[in-house]
């Protein structure tokens, strides 16, 4: 599938971004709310469920487990990041259309 046409939803952009530096799952639980000022709350079963057909999809790895601390940490990969760069300017466009449309009016 073409990476530009794409459609995330928005758990699965907020999880993309949320890392860009690796976190834990309570981790990406917390850096999405705090993102979002506590609008978009991800319970655990449909964040891993998420992490797991985003690392089926490498848009995201999961990190080495060191001795030193268990949790299981991701990363966003280069296939990742191009989604959700896309994803953006996507956005973007949805943004500056209705801007447009709204103020012609």
């Amino acid at each position: 599938m073409n990476p530009e046409h794409i459609v995330l939803t928005e758990a699965y952009y907020y999880i993309l971004l949320s890392l860009f530096k690796p976190l834990h799952g309570y981790g990406i639980m917390k850096k999405i709310a705090k993102l979002s000022d506590g609008r978009v709350m991800l319970a655990a079963g449909t964040l891993y469920g998420a992490l797991s057909k985003l690392e089926q999809n490498q848009w995201i790895k999961a990190l080495p487990v060191n001795n030193f601390d268990c949790k299981k940490q991701y990363l966003i990969t280069p296939k990742g990041k191009e989604i959700v760069i896309n994803e953006l300017k996507r956005l973007e466009e949805l943004v500056n259309n209705g801007q447009q449309i709204i103020e012609e009016n």
